[in-house]
């Protein structure tokens, strides 16, 4: 093919789809794209025929037509006054991404990630985690990818790739639930019993403009069966509990829903605890809901032990409470790191 070109798989995308491999790479391509491409022959994988959902290995060469540089080369030079490029990040936006990592190696970053920033992107969300990731490459040509999420107002550990590897295998280890997460709470009230298991199903629900998880019969329609432990870790009177919990499943607002079912609904969490969940004095009516630690088969062996420490709002309601927060945890797995 005249004025080809040609690409060796690198380390960083062994094991990927090759279409997966052309939206890292070049994500102006759409799928349809980049299968007609495969489908004329245009591109090829070691000078055969490939097609998208062929897996790739390191060495591998990829036959690229002249076209896709061409491509490059108009969405680089494409700026005009009406469409400004992009700005770069400013160092201070960079130095604060930076500073959310609390934990790097080659294939695994783990992030605090606070209180109010979204994970990824939705109607009307600007900021989230998914946009920083461009900032936190450290060198690597490739960004990091998400393999997990928290919800908005949850605060604490969420662990990234930086592989495709590493995300495959991050992402199979949660699949066979081979990763213990642990999460504190304040709960209005406290916990009856101190220590135990709820299990239930859980389905979205949706009230006009509104939608939550309800629990409802194992065999209602969009049931999915959920399972949350937890534990008592202090308390201040009959008022606030903390509560440490570990969700065996993971569901959407899982462990929202399951401690608001036993009539201690989240500190903060108006959606499912309503004005009961109202703080008092210099609690603040701010989710207190906590990503604590994580335990995790690291994608190069080993395990991968991870600790978050607390928000400003809850670290605040700790010590007004006096509960101390270097306590292990109650569970096997998730211990705090030393």
């Amino acid at each position: 093919m005249t004025g080809s070109s040609t690409a060796g798989v690198e380390k960083d995308d062994d094991g990927a789809r090759l279409d997966r491999w052309f939206k890292r790479h070049y994500p102006m391509l759409t799928h349809g794209q980049v299968e007609k491409l495969l489908r004329t022959g245009q591109v090829r994988l070691d000078g055969k025929r490939a097609k998208a959902g062929d897996r790739i290995s390191t060495g591998q060469t990829i036959r690229l037509p002249p076209q896709l540089q061409t491509i490059h080369n108009v969405v680089e030079n494409s700026s005009t006054d009406s469409q400004p490029r992009r700005s770069l990040p400013s160092e201070r936006t960079r130095t604060e991404a930076e500073s959310l990592v609390l934990h790097k190696d080659s294939a695994v970053l783990v992030l605090n990630k606070p209180s109010g920033l979204a994970t990824q992107g939705g109607s009307g969300i600007t900021e989230h985690v998914d946009g920083l990731l461009d900032l936190l490459k450290f060198g690597k040509k490739q960004r990091p990818r998400l393999v997990h999420r928290l919800d908005r107002d949850t605060s604490g550990v969420l662990v990234v790739a930086r592989t495709g590897p590493a995300a495959a295998a991050l992402s199979g280890s949660l699949r066979r639930r081979d990763a213990a997460k642990i999460y504190w709470a304040l709960t209005k009230g406290v916990p009856h019993p101190p220590r135990g298991t709820i299990r239930s199903a859980l389905a979205k629900e949706v009230k006009g403009r509104e939608e939550k998880m309800a629990m409802v019969e194992q065999d209602a329609d969009g049931a999915r069966s959920a399972v949350t432990e937890y534990a008592v870790m202090g308390t201040a009177g009959q008022e606030f509990a903390w509560v440490a919990v570990k969700p065996v499943t993971g569901r959407m607002h899982q462990i929202r829903v399951h401690l608001a079912s036993l009539g201690t609904p989240i500190i903060g969490d108006f959606k499912y605890g309503g004005a009961a969940s109202r703080g008092r004095g210099e609690i603040e009516n701010r989710l207190h809901l906590h990503a604590r630690a994580i335990d995790i088969a690291h994608p190069d062996g080993g395990r991968l032990n991870a600790t978050a420490p607390l928000p400003p709002h809850m670290a605040r309601t700790w010590k007004l409470l006096g509960f101390d927060p270097d306590s292990e945890s109650p569970f096997e797995g998730g211990r705090k790191r030393r």
